[in-house]
């Protein structure tokens, strides 16, 4: 077997690596996976890593898992992909069945992609018919919220705050009405004025409910998105609730919308939704959205939107049996209980540290903030891979580093995700500091 350092060699001659400068990929010492067993991956070396980041936020109970593994065959053997433009599928039926029981949506109908961010970009265009098919013109814009990222999409860009060298593309984004940031004052109360001032031309507003996952964890108070709920049902507006990162059990409950007393006319899944194995998103309309689309065959009101491998049927079993086992096992209770012992760590072994300015947490979404007192010493890079170094993967968002291990991650496994991360932070920066 080739050495690790062969194998980065042959990756960055012909793969491009999203988000990723590759003139300087190989120099960022970039591990190879080979294989996973559990919540570990192991490199073309040997090398183990507990998979702190749940694969970029997608892995809920492990990798290899048996039952999940056993539904994809049992899909094989009866069909990989049918296209769902026109005709339907017998487990994308049981999938949707199943979903219509637990997402917070009143009459949810399901139209499904591949990712998070054609989920949103589904939403969007979803919302501005709404409004056309109803008859009602000028409800051409939105309304989203400083700080959000919704994707990288031109959609979910446009809705999106910017920032992660997006700026390029600022001629492409279309204009929204940008709310404060979940972290600024008053947010919620500042939002829905906002919403009563722009009522008339807002097709939708979106917003990431409890946590704004790539803006570094930022949080909001449970009570505070009733506001905005009101403000909407008040005004007739739309609410799409973007949970691509937080769906599927991140929070503490199996929709971060729930926590929130959030029932959102359209709401956007992905990651989580086939436990980490298979790309698949899906936009949940409600029903009033949803009849809004019903008229004459081939008629003006048809949604003309659709994927080529949207509802793609190995990722509808996978997703399916996952939805089962999230329950069989109760993986939820375990979520709850992880994250406060996780809670209770980072409090005692991370929080106090001189270099660490805040800790921002909901259930297993946790965001650890650095505080440099210079701008590019790159704390939030170097650190993860002095984490990696010991065995525990992680990745930053500038200087905020990212915790969020698997739903089923034990207690032995936080504890030693903590301590790594501890002595990583305190490798790079005490040096720093003390200067």
């Amino acid at each position: 077997m080739e050495q690790g350092s062969e194998w980065v060699k042959r990756d960055a001659a012909v793969v491009w690596h999203g988000f990723t400068q590759m003139a300087a990929y190989a120099d960022n010492a970039p591990i190879v996976i080979d294989h996973a067993e559990g919540h570990e991956l192991v490199d073309v070396d040997g090398h183990r890593y507990i998979d702190a980041i749940s694969s970029l936020w997608v892995n809920t109970l492990g990798h290899r898992v048996p039952e999940l593994d056993e539904a994809l065959r049992e899909q094989l053997d009866r069909v990989a992909h049918t296209t769902l433009l026109g005709n339907g599928n017998r487990v994308v039926v049981e999938l949707a069945e199943a979903l219509a029981r637990v997402v917070p949506v009143d009459g949810p109908h399901f139209l499904f992609a591949s990712d998070g961010a054609a989920a949103v970009e589904q939403a969007l265009k979803i919302a501005f018919q709404y409004w056309a098919n109803r008859g009602v013109e000028g409800r051409s814009s939105y309304l989203a919220f400083g700080g959000a990222y919704h994707g990288d999409t031109i959609g979910s860009l446009s809705v999106g705050a910017g920032g992660f060298g997006t700026d390029v593309f600022d001629p492409l984004r279309f204009p929204v009405v940008r709310a404060p940031g979940f972290g600024e004052s008053g947010c919620f109360e500042t939002t829905a004025a906002m919403v009563s001032e722009h009522a008339s031309e807002l097709a939708a507003v979106v917003v990431e409910p409890l946590v704004q996952g790539a803006a570094g964890m930022q949080l909001a108070p449970l009570d505070a998105f009733a506001t905005l709920a009101d403000a909407c049902r008040d005004h007739d507006v739309l609410l799409i609730c973007d949970e691509v990162a937080t769906g599927f059990g991140r929070t503490g409950t199996l929709f971060a919308s729930e926590q929130c007393g959030l029932r959102p006319d359209l709401l956007c899944l992905g990651k989580g939704l086939t436990a980490g194995y298979l790309p698949q998103s899906v936009t949940v309309a409600s029903q009033r959205v949803f009849d809004a689309f019903l008229g004459p065959d081939l008629g003006e009101r048809t949604l003309y939107h659709g994927h080529s491998y949207g509802g793609n049927a190995l990722a509808c079993a996978v997703a399916l049996r996952h939805l089962e086992l999230l329950e069989e096992r109760d993986v939820l209770a375990n979520v709850r209980t992880r994250a406060a012992q996780l809670g209770e760590l980072l409090d005692a072994r991370v929080a106090p540290l001189p270099a660490v300015g805040e800790v921002r947490r909901r259930g297993l979404m946790v965001g650890v903030e650095l505080a440099p007192a210079v701008d590019g010493l790159r704390w939030g890079r170097r650190v993860c891979a002095a984490a990696v170094a010991r065995g525990v993967l992680l990745r930053p968002l500038g200087d905020v580093v990212i915790v969020m291990p698997p739903l089923t991650i034990t207690a032995d496994e936080v504890t030693r995700i903590v301590d790594v991360l501890a002595a990583a932070i305190t490798e790079v920066t005490s040096a720093e500091v003390s200067t």
